[in-house]
């Protein structure tokens, strides 16, 4: 089975918020800087990663997103804000 990632991408620290899955972030991650992931993250420029967590499986991660999908926003900045507190983007490459 593929590890999967559940992520949160935003434009600057505080602004709109993005959170997806996938099963290859630097793959990922390198379309929605290209703008052809997701007209909504291309429309708002969502490229700088903030959060991420990595599953086992990727159908844990799908679950965890969904999850988190339906959370209130003050919820996901208090995520981000317990691994990443200065909104720093964070290196993929080091998962």
């Amino acid at each position: 089975m593929r590890k999967g990632y559940v992520y949160i991408l935003t434009n600057k620290p505080y602004g709109t918020l993005y959170t997806g899955v996938t099963n290859n972030m630097p793959v990922r991650l390198d379309a929605h800087r290209r703008g052809v992931a997701s007209t909504f993250t291309k429309k708002y420029a969502l490229t700088r990663l903030v959060y991420y967590e990595i599953h086992d499986l990727v159908t844990d991660a799908i679950q965890r997103e969904a999850s988190i999908k339906r959370w209130k926003r003050d919820w996901k900045i208090d995520q981000i804000e317990k691994m990443n507190p200065d909104w720093k983007e964070l290196d993929y490459t080091l998962m």
